[in-house]
């Protein structure tokens, strides 16, 4: 080794006495560390030599390499020894204590500080030591792999978020476009009802002003003939009397007094916007609740207005917490902690679906009944035409007519669920219970009868009444 070449007299530095930490060789052959020299020359005020006081040469020393390796080495092995001994007695560390965790030596084990400690040899403490940081060392790599995983999946959640906003801006654009078209439709109706108007109003006041342009022409010929027999001599304008009479006698028609000939203002600005609003709403449907699609199952497809449900192939889609995995069904987007709630599901011809409500907390991750003590209060039918009430045990329902469509009521208040059969209004089944927590429409999907096509279950739209009430004073 390269320190062996040097005595340990030769590694230290003859400036701060300690060993060498990059040394540099000065031109009267003297070592000195290069930050020690650097104080020096600083503090001296000129290029000297520490030891002799030669003066150095303008340039920068250059680092004795060769030194410099060996008091880097001495060093370590000064380091390495002093840690293999005992501080307080200078005594090979052979023990190590479990109590304080640090190795002592014979005579620190005997000392008062120790001797009730439990100790062991080094190699068998080391041995056992090592296999407790290797499990901990094993806990820490599966948390690691643990991270990178949800790293993986935070990365691949905040791409979905994207493609979330795309489709959805795209869909705002879309029913926005909608809108507009139906807006601007109805502005060119309501102009072209202007302009009719117009022409119409317009046509008429020509041939009245046509007609009183014809009556003032002739008026003014007569005017101007009996002007002139006015001015005529007396024997002449009595010759012309009668012709003459008979002209200023001649009926004159008064003008015609015009009614509603002005535009209909009224008709055509008043409410302007809340008659536009009715014809719109008129052509608008209303669901009183949509699908969440952050809790839709991966093998679920909701339609694009979030109404509709139906089993289809897998897709790739976040693993959130919010999002079912045990079963093949969604929640509805809003959930409700009172008052009284309803909505009509159209099951269809479908062989195979539950739908009714379940509450915030129900596990969406593992196998669960659809049971109340699970947090379900659903009804269902399976191979098309059994029905069954989710209690525990399954209830059998017995129905005059099959449904084809469903209305749930939920009254939180009174902890009631009632399936109604919209086919002859009869009361399919009712739930009565206590509800804690916010409860949320559920809905599950099946196959048809030959497993090709899928059923739907779809959210029937609700009609739109508008009701006007007139304030008196």
């Amino acid at each position: 080794m390269a320190a062996l070449s040097f005595s340990e007299g030769d590694l230290l530095c003859p400036q701060c006495s300690d060993i060498y930490y990059l040394p540099v060789l000065l031109n009267c052959g003297h070592n000195i560390c290069r930050f020690c020299l650097k104080k020096f020359w600083e503090w001296k005020g000129c290029r000297e030599c520490p030891v002799c006081q030669a003066v150095s040469v303008i340039g920068r020393p250059p680092i004795n390499l060769e030194l410099k390796i060996a008091a880097d080495e001495y060093q370590v092995l000064k380091t390495r020894s002093t840690r293999d001994v005992c501080r307080v007695h200078n005594e090979e560390l052979n023990i190590f204590c479990h109590n304080d965790l640090e190795p002592i030596c014979l005579l620190c084990q005997t000392s008062n500080q120790h001797k009730v400690h439990e100790c062991s040899p080094v190699e068998e403490a080391a041995t056992q030591k090592k296999k407790e940081i290797s499990a901990m060392l094993e806990s820490l790599r599966k948390h690691l792999r643990l991270l990178n995983m949800t790293k993986v999946q935070w990365e691949e959640t905040k791409l979905y978020i994207q493609s979330q906003v795309n489709h959805s801006e795209a869909a705002i654009k879309e029913e926005f476009e909608k809108l507009h078209v139906f807006l601007r439709e109805e502005e060119n109706s309501r102009l072209k009802l202007l302009r009719q108007e117009e022409q119409i109003k317009t046509q008429v006041m020509c041939e009245k002003l046509e007609n009183i342009q014809e009556q003032i022409k002739t008026l003014y010929s007569t005017i101007s003939e009996v002007e002139g027999a006015l001015r005529a001599k007396d024997l002449t304008f009595l010759q012309d009397y009668k012709q003459t009479h008979k002209r200023v006698k001649c009926t004159i028609q008064e003008p015609q007094c015009i009614r509603d000939i002005l535009i209909n203002s009224a008709k055509h600005l008043g409410s302007l916007r809340f008659e536009v609003w009715k014809k719109m709403a008129s052509t608008l449907t209303c669901v009183p609740i949509t699908l969440d699609p952050n809790t839709a199952q991966s093998n679920l497809k909701l339609s694009e207005d979030l109404t509709c449900v139906q089993f289809s192939s897998k897709q790739l889609l976040p693993d959130n917490p919010e999002r079912f995995t045990s079963r093949v069904c969604v929640l509805g987007a809003s959930g409700f902690t009172s008052g009284r709630h309803s909505w009509m599901v159209e099951v269809g011809q479908g062989k195979d679906w539950h739908i009714g409500v379940a509450r915030e907390s129900i596990k969406r991750r593992s196998t669960v009944f659809l049971n109340p003590s699970e947090g379900f209060w659903v009804i269902g039918v399976s191979n098309g035409d059994s029905f069954w009430a989710q209690t525990s045990p399954r209830t059998k329902l017995v129905l005059k007519q099959k449904p084809e469509k469903i209305t749930v009521q939920l009254d939180n208040d009174k902890g009631k669920v009632v399936f109604i059969n919209e086919a002859d209004s009869t009361i399919i089944y009712a739930f009565k219970d206590r509800f804690t927590e916010r409860m949320f429409p559920f809905f599950s999907p099946g196959l048809s009868a030959e497993g090709k096509h899928c059923s739907q279950l779809i959210i029937c739209p609700q009609t739109v009444v508008l009701n006007i009430e007139s304030h008196m004073q």
